[in-house]
């Protein structure tokens, strides 16, 4: 078994740019021998077990793949925990995911990582350094240099098993997409629109801030301080806490962060968009240097591929920012599928979560998730509906396929590899909308080359004072 502390060695050897090879295998062979020989449940820990954790704990379950072994959160006494703790009460707890790998690293063979957008990166790659195999919910990271640290390092490890939590991606909307860009029914797209017009959380509260909200008592079941994880120290106040860190840029990814992956995934990966050269934010409304905007447009221009023309992404977030529709559009229906996070619902709204695909010869409309395609208008639809190819029925939900794939049944359909540079996209997306200006970016290099401030943006702050092992990698 690769223990903690030879990562640690084994990262400060790779800092200072010694080869390395080999460091998950031997974890890894051993762990996939065992499945294999006999057939057993993956024995999986889960990180982050309460709210959207929780619901992830259950999908799991669902499947009768899993043996949920250790359960692991900063908040084991919170209200919000204590469902995970009672349901496998022979799991054993841990609050910090660092002490739970030095302690039983040997019993675990997989990780599901629910915690919030900012911590997701530590505890991946100490994972896939450690031959885990990983379930990390979207967006994998909160910048541009974690997300292709973690791409690199799954390179790097290839007997370890990845997969982004878009769950929509082995839903109806992935196979009905991949079908009919095979059939050549998708092809030529020259634009896109992309829609996320329901009210978010920072939408009540004032742009003109001009500083963060002040210290408030730290719950006591909290750690606080772990909570925060690599992060620069901020003072606990309620609306950091919970969803609310989705709000800030200090924390989270805003609304494109949070529901691209589920609106963006399929149009990304089959039409092989890549990285943007240009992102230009057209609309910020509300716009300041703490908290995400009250209404964005922000236009993602990428380059042609192959035969494949340029695309204009547009993406589109505030409640009265809505997109121009082409006609015949119809109306919108929201995914009845979308879940409920800790008692927050996406209430169905004039515009739903979705996006228009623009061809040179169709148009069509989609929602988020795992809601299918549909050609407008209906006339348009109707006179197609001949030439549309079978669309296979999915062999496993998104959970399933991570635990088939472990077992070394099925490929993950949203690895690493592939959910990355889609996540990638949205952190672009965030450096325009901080920085409120266009950035120009270098698809080879992976650098802003018009703005030295939107690079930097990239990366990000350096990590806190403990944290810097997972950045060596």
């Amino acid at each position: 078994m690769t223990t903690r502390r030879e990562f640690l060695r084994n990262a400060t050897l790779a800092s200072a740019g010694l080869a390395l090879s080999g460091i998950s295998r031997k974890t890894n062979a051993a762990s996939y021998s065992r499945i294999m020989s006999s057939n057993e449940k993956i024995n999986l820990a889960h990180i982050g077990i309460g709210n959207r954790g929780w619901d992830i704990i259950n999908e799991f379950d669902k499947t009768g793949m899993a043996n949920v072994v250790a359960l692991c959160d900063v908040d084991l006494g919170a209200e919000h925990t204590q469902k995970a703790l009672a349901k496998f009460p022979n799991a054993k707890k841990f609050k910090d995911f660092r002490e739970m790998f030095d302690k039983m690293g040997n019993e675990i063979d997989a990780v599901a990582i629910a915690t919030p957008d900012f911590a997701h990166f530590p505890a991946t790659m100490l994972a896939i350094n450690l031959g885990k195999h990983v379930y990390l919910e979207k967006p994998m990271g909160r910048t541009f240099h974690e997300v292709e640290l973690m791409i690199q390092t799954a390179k790097k490890h290839p007997n370890v098993v990845t997969q982004m939590g878009n769950q929509g991606h082995s839903e109806a909307n992935y196979f009905q997409f991949k079908a009919w860009k095979e059939a050549g029914i998708i092809k030529d797209v020259t634009a896109v629109t992309a829609h996320m017009n329901n009210s978010r959380r920072w939408h009540s509260w004032d742009p003109n801030i001009k500083k963060f909200p002040p210290a408030e008592p730290i719950p006591e079941t909290l750690d606080w301080d772990l909570w925060l994880s690599a992060l620069l120290w901020h003072d606990f106040n309620k609306d950091f806490h919970y969803g609310q860190w989705r709000s800030w840029y200090d924390f989270g990814m805003g609304a494109l962060g949070d529901w691209g992956a589920h609106i963006l995934d399929t149009v990304h990966e089959f039409l092989d968009l890549g990285l943007p050269e240009e992102i230009v934010p057209l609309k910020l409304d509300g716009h300041n240097d703490y908290f995400f905007p009250m209404a964005s447009t922000i236009q993602f221009n990428f380059p042609k591929r192959g035969d494949m023309p340029p695309v204009t992404v547009t993406w589109y977030d505030g409640v009265n920012n809505l997109p121009k529709l082409p006609p015949g559009y119809g109306k919108s229906d929201l995914d009845p599928n979308i879940p409920q996070v800790a008692g927050f619902e996406i209430e169905p709204i004039k515009l739903n979560p979705g996006k228009i695909i623009y061809s040179k010869e169709l148009t069509f409309k989609g929602g988020s998730h795992g809601t299918t395609l549909s050609i407008i208008p209906e006339e348009k639809a109707k006179e197609m509906e001949k030439k549309l190819p079978q669309v296979p029925k999915s062999p496993s939900n998104h959970f399933q396929n991570f635990l088939l794939a472990c077992q070394g049944k099925e490929k993950t359909r949203s690895p690493f590899e592939i959910g990355g540079p889609l996540c990638q996209v949205f952190c672009l997306g965030v450096a325009a909308q901080r920085l409120n200006r266009k950035l120009v970016f270098d698809r080879k290099t992976k650098h802003v080359v018009n703005d030295a401030f939107g690079d930097a943006f990239l990366t990000g702050i350096p990590p806190r004072k403990g944290w810097e092992e997972f950045y060596k990698m």
